[in-house]
């Protein structure tokens, strides 16, 4: 037992590490036992690979061939479907675009509320062709419907089928249901299927306007496999301003909901690489296994009044699948924590497991640790950005070798903490070195409590820490079998917080590796005494080793390739009023596709009124005067510019004279408009909108879009002065211009004006 308790106490710790991974979502060889139901992965698929041929955003020849298919494969189902044609507005982001949204229905036997599967059909605009977002929730609910009919089961609830169009451009098509559908006033939930990236475990995220417990309650009586979710999600995403779809249900209609998505291989998210090819198999049985466990169970249950009066925590959780406790118990169990911890100091001093020297002494190196842990990760991932400048043209701000440096973080922390430790591992009193943890853990739970009750759920590494603490007071077990039994004390802890190290630099990008970094360290100092030897150097060494080797690899990796494209940019902007043009890129990095215009006399810096409106607010790094190439422009017509009164009323009409994309409208001064209307959809319904300077208006050109009309009323006394720009994705295709094709090493940067044409003129009035 002497010499293979350390061995075994980390083989428990990476079981533990394992073990909350593979819960979190289906592996393809338990699908035979997942999918009971009649759902086929293999007919998911096989629809995922028709509608994910090439793009299909709004306004594109691939968006009206998808919409074909999907109406085509439910009529084969049986049922009539709906095109639900409407001009929508975005009042938050004042745009607005003619969406034509997918509806079909599958009566019930009662006349309750009905149940609403949801996902949006559109790829995003312009390179993405939307295998994973949201192709995938498209195919599953495709897919999940046809194998619930085939079980010919009656069900009490409506069940309404809609495919969301222009979600992607400010979720138009669920605006357009919401505000003008007759059937959204008699919706009791929504189960919402999308991505935000390629692979990974589907995160179920709710959306309700009140308490989460009875929603939460029904979920679980549902019995997904493979529920994963915690309530610190929860509560960070109520605070955000959210952009699902769902969440137009529930600001505006009052609707709640679940949210189904997966975050990993975020660097596909948006691009061209979102493809049928790269989508991860198991992240769409994850989504199939919510679906074909909710459907039938939310389609014959009560869906009258799915509200609480009171919020939940929750956690997936060893054995049990998720643990959850109300949120009025996050501040009783600290001062239950808190009672405990003073009670085993007390008896841990006067037993003399606990001497005052070694408990003043454990606060140096959880501190330190924890420090340095969070400040090298976060100057470090500075460093290598610095090295490696084209990190920065991956806008997402996750690299394709993202994972490998997680690894390499993972193991460097570990180096740090336990290297710090080293000296302490002398104590002759180990259990004083958990003194200084439990006692940071406390005080970070009592700020839980005031501020993110969400995060509930981390008092519970605390009372794992205290089962240890009192184990190694009040017990005189061999130091050998004590390690291994703090190993498995530990588990609930590790499998709670080992998933949460990687997610947070895959959610929300490399730059917050610090986080990962920072929980590390706080974890770390809790399972000291797993740990715990006077000569532990191997596992130091084995750590930093393998830091080195990851580091390695994510350096060897840090290029591009076919299989991780280079993401870039070129832009072609002409002013029709000076009669000047520009090329403009976002790449900080120059390669051979941005090199054949910006070779030389470019300059560095942005051009004013010609970026468009973007994701990250991203802004030219370059540009470069060229040939004025008169590029035939939209014809603008007047057809209104009078008085009456102090008011001034104006409306205009744009009619196209090649296709094109997008309209952004700027003022260069300040301006307030009533009954401001765009093809007759109302921007502001009879409020005042006031705008000092810049767009005041996105309007995204669909396939239906002949032209655009414009009308407002004004002050007449205020100076009007007005741009628009008219975008349009063929700068590559043009006959004016003679641009070599990127390699296949590379694709168009998403999330900003790409391969465009953008004409700048004012309009006369």
């Amino acid at each position: 037992m002497k010499k293979y308790a350390s061995f075994i106490a980390i083989l428990i710790v990476l079981g533990t590490i394992y073990w909350s991974f593979s819960d979190l979502k289906p592996s393809i060889s338990s699908q035979k036992e997942l999918l009971q139901t009649g759902f086929s992965l293999d007919s998911a698929l096989f629809h995922l690979k028709n509608i994910s041929q090439k793009q299909h955003y709004v306004g594109s020849e691939g968006h009206k061939e998808v919409q074909n298919y999907l109406v085509s494969e439910l009529e084969k189902l049986g049922f009539e479907v709906e095109i639900q044609q409407k001009v929508a507005v975005n009042k938050k982001w004042f745009a607005a675009t003619n969406t034509e949204n997918i509806i079909a229905k599958l009566p019930g036997t009662s006349s309750g509320k009905a149940l609403l599967l949801l996902s949006h059909y559109d790829s995003a605009m312009f390179s993405s062709i939307g295998a994973s977002d949201a192709g995938s929730g498209v195919v599953t609910i495709l897919e999940g419907i046809r194998a619930f009919l085939a079980k010919n089961a009656a069900h009490k609830n409506d069940i309404i089928l809609l495919f969301t169009d222009a979600e992607e451009l400010g979720l138009f098509g669920a605006q357009a249901f919401v505000k003008h559908h007759p059937w959204a006033k008699n919706i009791g939930l929504v189960l919402n299927f999308e991505a935000r990236g390629s692979g990974g475990p589907s995160y179920m995220l709710l959306e309700t306007n009140g308490k989460n417990s009875k929603l939460l309650s029904e979920f679980l009586l549902a019995k997904p496999n493979f529920p994963a979710a915690n309530s610190l999600m929860y509560s960070i995403y109520k605070m955000l301003p959210n952009d699902t779809d769902l969440t137009v249900f529930r600001a505006n209609a009052n609707i709640n909901g679940f949210n189904f998505a997966f975050i990993g291989d975020h660097f596909d998210y948006h691009t061209a690489q979102d493809s049928y090819e790269r989508l991860d198999r198991e992240s769409l049985l994850h989504q199939a296994d919510y679906l074909m466990t909710l459907l039938p169970y939310f389609a014959n249950s009560n869906l009258e009044n799915l509200n609480s009066t009171e919020d939940f925590v929750y956690v997936n959780f060893p054995f049990i699948g998720m643990l959850t406790f109300s949120f009025s118990w996050v501040l009783p169990f600290c001062f239950i924590a808190t009672f405990l911890f003073l009670l085993i100091l007390f008896f841990g001093i006067g037993l003399n497991k606990i001497t005052m020297k070694g408990l003043l002494k454990s606060f140096v190196p959880f501190l330190l640790s924890t420090v340095l842990a969070g400040g090298i990760s976060y100057l470090l991932w500075k460093l290598i950005v610095l090295i490696h400048p084209h990190y920065k043209d991956i806008l997402h701000g996750f690299t394709y070798n993202g994972y490998g440096y997680i690894a390499a973080f993972v193991f460097l922390n570990l180096y740090i903490v336990l290297k710090i430790y080293q000296y302490f591992f002398k104590e002759e009193k180990p259990a004083s070195l958990l003194v200084a943890p439990i006692f940071f853990w406390l005080i970070i739970n009592f700020v839980i409590s005031a501020y993110l009750k969400g995060a509930g759920f981390f008092i519970i590494p605390v009372f794992g820490a205290l089962l240890i603490l009192a184990i190694a007071v009040f017990t005189n077990l061999n130091k050998h079998i004590l390690t291994i039994v703090f190993a498995i004390a530990s588990i609930p802890t590790i499998y709670i917080f080992a998933p949460l190290i990687k997610m947070f630099p895959v959610g929300l990008g490399l730059k917050n590796i610090f986080i990962s970094g920072i929980l590390i360290a706080l974890v770390f100092g809790l399972l000291v005494l797993v740990f715990f030897q006077k000569k532990n150097q191997l596992l130091m060494k084995i750590s930093g080793v393998f830091a080195l080797i990851f580091f390695g690899y994510a350096t060897f990796n840090s290029g591009f390739s076919e299989e991780n494209k280079k993401p870039n940019s070129l832009v072609y902007v002409q002013n029709d009023d000076e009669k000047t043009a520009y090329f403009g890129t976002y790449n900080q990095t120059l390669d051979a596709y941005t090199e054949q215009i910006f070779n030389d006399g470019f300059k560095e810096g942005s051009l004013q009124n010609a970026e468009t409106k973007s994701k990250y607010n991203t802004r030219f790094r370059f540009y470069k005067e060229t040939e004025f190439k008169d590029i035939e422009s939209s014809k603008i017509k007047i057809l209104k510019d009078s008085t009456r009164g102090e008011n001034r009323m104006i409306e205009f009409v744009i009619k196209p004279s090649k296709k094109i994309n997008r309209l952004e409208f700027i003022t260069n001064q300040k301006i307030s408009l009533t009954n401001f209307t765009v093809n007759d959809a109302l921007i502001n319904e009879g409020k005042k909108y006031t705008v000092k300077k810049g767009t005041f208006l996105i309007y995204y050109v669909a396939n239906a879009d002949k032209e655009i009309t414009m009308s407002f009323t004004t002050d007449k006394k205020e100076a009007i002065d007005i741009i628009v720009n008219e975008i349009s994705f063929d700068l590559l295709s043009h006959p004016k211009f003679s641009i070599k094709p990127r390699s296949t090493a590379m694709m168009p940067m998403p999330f900003v004006t790409n391969d465009a044409i953008i004409i700048s003129k004012k309009i006369k009035l």
